[in-house]
């Protein structure tokens, strides 16, 4: 990372600023004028870094800034060499979408979902159990403490994000989601700012309610993951991020939280990020019995033919993921209902799609591949040889 780079990226900080600060007031030469300079040095930093992963939220950033230029210039009253024109409400709203705000950036919920209805990954939902369940129960049977930082991971559709939720509900927790590729792609002049918020907001929920708190960061790779090239602000956001992963972990702090994290990609990920999650947990491929449970579950909504066995189609569904079970289901069901339209049928009262049979998914299962290929499931097998940690 060059000096240069780092004034870049604050010079390009500060006209984004200026320019909302100005547009928000009604000043739209001034804010013009600032975009366009926030813009230019956007491209720049691009030009700088060619092969830079970050370049496409660069260029995202500058994109909104362009069109809030053309927008502004659209007003009634604005031109580039003066005059102004005081903001209206829908004006001001539309300014407001150029800012990084927190509450952009998160979801705050209680889910619905328990572990037990979590099909199968038997494995991880004991290892979950071990780490949060447990000791949130009867903390007075863990005099060494318990982990704090939990890693998720494992191919895409597999349940990491619902294991996530289900182990919230379980202990009645606040679950506070959180998207990593957002939060980068938030990064000007306000990334840092809402990590720091993001850790300051669970601390408080876990004061004012006496509740557990669950923070959920998905695709955690887009921030820890590593780097030949890094811009200034990613830096500081990483930085602030294990900062404050370092205060919930710290020795005498008894606040329930717990942060979780999920990725796809866990060779990527930094070593110091991975020191701090003691827990590191497969959520893998879906095996025959949990494959079968899922064909009961999605189908269960539908009119099957007698031909339909669902042992014959976990059997034959080897390597999907629960996603991809679920398409396949989906499928089968469009291409019934598609029958029906074609048939003329589908709009006469009490007309219903015929049975689905065995062949209806067979069909679909030929033309549908796995989402995950068997090279990615033995890379993160070869990476759970080394990493693993239940």
């Amino acid at each position: 990372m060059t000096y240069a780079a780092n004034e870049l990226e604050e010079l390009a900080r500060r006209y984004a600023e200026e320019a909302i600060k100005q547009d928000s007031t009604g000043n739209y030469p001034q804010a013009i004028a600032m975009y366009r300079k926030a813009i230019e040095t956007l491209m720049q930093l691009v030009d700088l870094y060619p092969d830079y992963q970050l370049n496409k939220i660069y260029l995202q950033r500058a994109k909104a800034y362009q069109e809030r230029i053309k927008l502004l210039q659209r007003f009634r009253g604005v031109y580039d060499d003066g005059g102004t024109e005081p903001a209206t409400n829908g004006q001001q709203e539309k300014v407001e979408v150029l800012k990084a705000k927190f509450d952009d950036l998160v979801i705050k919920e209680k889910p619905n979902v328990r572990l037990d209805e979590v099909i199968g990954l038997d494995e991880a939902k004991r290892a979950l159990e071990e780490a949060i369940i447990f000791p949130n129960k009867r903390p007075d049977l863990f005099p060494l403490g318990w982990p704090r930082g939990i890693l998720l991971y494992g191919p895409p559709g597999c349940g990491k994000t619902m294991l996530a939720a289900a182990t919230a509900a379980e202990i009645n927790a606040h679950f506070i989601s959180v998207d990593a590729a957002s939060v980068m792609s938030k990064w000007l002049g306000e990334a840092e700012k809402n990590v720091a918020t993001l850790f300051q907001q669970a601390r408080e929920l876990a004061q004012q309610d006496n509740m557990p708190v669950i923070i959920f960061i998905d695709e955690v790779d887009s921030l820890f993951g590593t780097r030949s090239q890094e811009v200034g602000g990613e830096i500081r956001v990483r930085n602030q991020f294990l900062k404050e992963t370092d205060g919930i972990q710290e020795k005498g702090k008894r606040l329930p939280i717990y942060i979780l994290a999920a990725t796809n990609k866990p060779w990527t990920l930094d070593p110091p990020f991975l020191r701090r999650f003691e827990k590191r947990i497969y959520v893998g491929l879906p095996n025959l019995a949990a494959r079968k449970k899922m064909f009961e579950l999605y189908t269960k909504p539908l009119t099957l033919s007698d031909d339909v066995k669902l042992d014959e189609l976990a059997k034959i569904t080897e390597g999907y993921t629960g996603s991809d079970i679920k398409d396949i289901v989906q499928a089968v069901q469009i291409n019934v209902v598609r029958e029906l339209f074609e048939s003329g049928k589908a709009l006469e009262a009490d007309s219903k799609p015929r049975p689905i049979t065995i062949d209806d998914f067979r069909q679909v299962i030929k033309q549908r591949k796995p989402s995950v290929s068997p090279e990615l499931i033995k890379a993160y097998l070869k990476w759970s040889e080394s990493f693993k940690a239940l």
